[in-house]
């Protein structure tokens, strides 16, 4: 019970940074380029 207890809080102390990472906000083109794409899509 208690093994099982441990397990549970050390896969979400594992899992926690990783659902943390990921880019926010509108992709950008690399600065001093232009985007190549025609038009503007919406957020």
């Amino acid at each position: 019970m208690i093994r099982r207890f441990i397990l549970l809080i050390l896969i979400g102390v594992l899992a926690a940074p990783l659902a943390a990472c990921g880019k926010k906000g509108p992709n950008e083109p690399p600065p001093g380029k232009q985007s190549d794409y025609p038009k503007q899509y919406p957020l």
